[in-house]
């Protein structure tokens, strides 16, 4: 199979945790809930300090469209509603729940349904009200990505199945251990949508991954493909193309050529509410790196917190030189621990210097190099330069900027060692802001 433009083969670094199976982690003494874990407006709290809540039980809400419910993870007492530390907004008003220990679900979950005999439209408000995200770290409202405006006629769905980022394997350990809740929630989306052509996405990395899905898709009309493995291949517009030869166009979206993309911990999420009833409140990732002492894949609850996870890893290893929350070429550097796991927190990086490039920055000596690996056709090292200089409209008129997806294969390849992704971030950053004071003097 022919390969998309660019991309890079990084040391995939899989082998700390591919052969662990998920470990169930224990009901967590204390949570921390943050309200902004989604794409979308934000939601509010309908518990106050001192409430008892049961496991499954709504505790925040919005009701504007895009946006994402929040439910309890555990049953307890709501001891705080206050800012707290968040691996992407620096902090957040969360909720707080303190374990009374009985871990009970709220009345009426589980419950056992037929998803067969529902319609789509029913199918899509039990995805909305459980509060289901995109959990591969984008976190955009499932519900939202599945209900495209009546001119986008959606004709494929793809379940993303690549899970390229390097240390990364909570997706290929759920699609070995849950391939029946896969089946069940990609034809359950393949309703909502009103579409009958599937694909399932795998990178030929994972053989035994492969040979799951197809088995468990085998009767369906969902094509389990086998992808050659390069990086970014877990990203939407790569395996669009792959998948389907589309392209999706400059500034466009995946439903801009027919297509819904989801990831696999996502439609498991699909799957457990629609089939039995449960909001989204736990989910699984990886904690892995050199300075993890046994590096593991885990189910935990939301608002437990990555020292939760770390403690359950045995602790440090090594000497502790970084902490990311994600993968290392598209994560977040995190500065502490007690820090609450979300909806889109895919796993948890713990690196000694070994794995960490410290290297520093120079000018950049125009290589070409990042034009070369960029998958989707852009000049980086242009947009690194323009963000420097401060020519951040330039850089999104003249470069399309806002077509980065921010995958950092140019990073990797940088000689000068350039923050390029560092640089995009702030660009497209400065524009935003300078196109909401152009709105507020509009409104006046």
């Amino acid at each position: 199979m022919k390969s998309f433009h660019g991309g890079v083969h990084p040391n995939d670094s899989k082998k700390y945790t591919a052969a662990k199976p998920i470990e169930t982690a224990p009901l967590p003494q204390r949570v921390i809930i943050p309200l902004r874990q989604h794409i979308g407006a934000p939601v509010s709290a309908i518990v106050k300090k001192g409430d008892e809540v049961k496991k499954g039980q709504l505790i925040a809400e919005s009701n504007a469209f895009v946006s994402g419910n929040v439910h309890a993870s555990i049953s307890g007492k709501v001891t705080d509603i206050a800012d707290y530390p968040h691996s992407g907004f620096g902090t957040c008003l969360s909720i707080v729940i303190e374990s009374d220990g009985k871990d009970e679900w709220a009345e009426g979950i589980p419950v056992k349904r037929q998803w067969e005999k529902l319609d789509a439209k029913e199918l899509s408000g039990i995805i909305r009200g459980a509060g289901i995200v995109g959990m591969g770290g984008a976190t955009f409202p499932t519900h939202v990505k599945l209900a495209p405006p009546p001119d986008k006629k959606i004709d494929t769905f793809i379940l993303n199945g690549s899970e390229c980022e390097p240390f990364l394997t909570a997706d290929y350990r759920s699609m070995l251990e849950y391939p029946d809740r896969i089946v069940s929630g990609v034809l359950i989306t393949m309703k909502v949508l009103g579409v009958t052509t599937g694909y399932v996405g795998i990178e030929d990395n994972k053989p035994d991954a492969i040979k799951a899905l197809q088995s468990a898709f085998s009767g369906t009309q969902v094509k389990v493909v086998a992808l050659p493995t390069k990086y970014p291949q877990g990203a939407e517009k790569m395996l669009i193309f792959m998948l389907t030869g589309r392209e999706v166009p400059s500034g466009g979206l995946p439903m801009d050529v027919g297509v819904v993309v989801q990831n696999v911990g996502t439609i498991i999420a699909v799957s457990d509410a629609v089939t039995q009833g449960i909001p989204l409140i736990q989910r699984v990732l990886t904690v892995s790196g050199s300075a993890v002492k046994e590096p593991k894949n885990l189910l935990m609850r939301i608002g437990s917190t990555f020292a939760d996870a770390l403690n359950l890893c045995g602790g440090l290893s090594g000497e502790l030189s970084k902490i990311i929350a994600g993968g290392p070429m598209m994560g977040f550097a995190q500065s502490t621990t007690e820090l609450p796991i979300i909806k889109g927190t895919s796993g948890i990086l713990f690196l000694t210097k070994k794995d960490v490039n410290d290297a520093k920055e120079s000018a950049c000596i125009h290589c070409g190099r990042c034009v070369e690996a960029c998958p989707m056709g852009l000049n980086p090292s242009m947009l690194s330069i323009l963000g420097e200089r401060g020519l951040y409209a330039e850089a999104k008129d003249e470069y399309n900027l806002m077509d980065c997806m921010e995958c950092g294969s140019c990073v990797y390849v940088c000689p000068a060692k350039r923050k390029i992704v560092q640089y995009v971030r702030y660009c497209k950053t400065q524009n935003a802001i300078q196109a909401q004071k152009e709105q507020a003097k509009v409104a006046v």
